[in-house]
């Protein structure tokens, strides 16, 4: 996952759904792959079981790299290796940045979710991410309310090279106000409980295009 400097617009980084029905989600998943140019794809997954997450990854990994997409995992960084996998997302901001990289290597993506505080995403770009994600933009009823505002990614966007990611209950007027501000756009709740989830995304994505 790179930042392309001649990219004008946000490419696309796809979230699968916390919950996945092994039948028939890998033909979902390749309808949305093959509907629009994904960037990356990110297993994240509520079970913390490790074999139902081998079981997914397994799953999908061809099809992401079939289409040259990496495929990173969230939060379970010790299975990257093991599971064939191009990453990890990590959701404590900087806090375990510096060790999974060392245990990991450079050759690894390494993101991490910073929440509002561009303190921690600038600290954890300084100690080895390559991309930092804020969030979430509209309120999704969990945490504690805050919001990654337009401001944190205009000011990102003018100092710091590491490409940022916008994530977490995106809205089209959200897709429409950071287009010029943000590298990416993480979608995954927003589209995958719709009957087409392909039509949806592209909905979502339309102030891009």
């Amino acid at each position: 996952m790179s930042d392309d400097p001649q990219q004008e617009t946000p490419q696309i980084y796809l979230i699968t759904p916390p919950e996945v029905e092994l039948s028939s989600f890998p033909a979902a998943l390749g309808r949305v792959l093959d509907s629009t140019d994904i960037a990356c794809l990110r297993l994240s997954l509520a079970a913390k079981d490790e074999d139902t997450i081998s079981r997914t990854a397994d799953l999908i990994r061809e099809d992401a790299h079939n289409r040259d997409i990496p495929l990173i995992i969230d939060t379970h960084f010790r299975l990257v290796e093991r599971l064939g996998l191009d990453g990890v997302h990590l959701t404590d901001g900087a806090r375990s940045v510096r060790a999974v990289r060392k245990e990991l290597g450079a050759d690894t993506v390494i993101g991490a979710f910073c929440g509002a505080s561009r303190h921690e995403g600038f600290n954890a770009g300084e100690i080895g991410c390559d991309y930092i994600s804020f969030g979430p933009m509209t309120d999704t009823g969990l945490g504690d309310g805050t919001l990654a505002e337009f401001d944190i990614f205009e000011w990102w966007s003018q100092m710091i090279e590491l490409p940022v990611v916008a994530e977490g209950a995106l809205t089209v007027e959200i897709v429409e106000q950071l287009a010029g501000v943000t590298d990416f756009f993480a979608v995954g709740p927003e589209i995958w409980s719709s009957d087409d989830p392909s039509t949806a995304l592209k909905a979502l994505l339309a102030p891009l295009h």
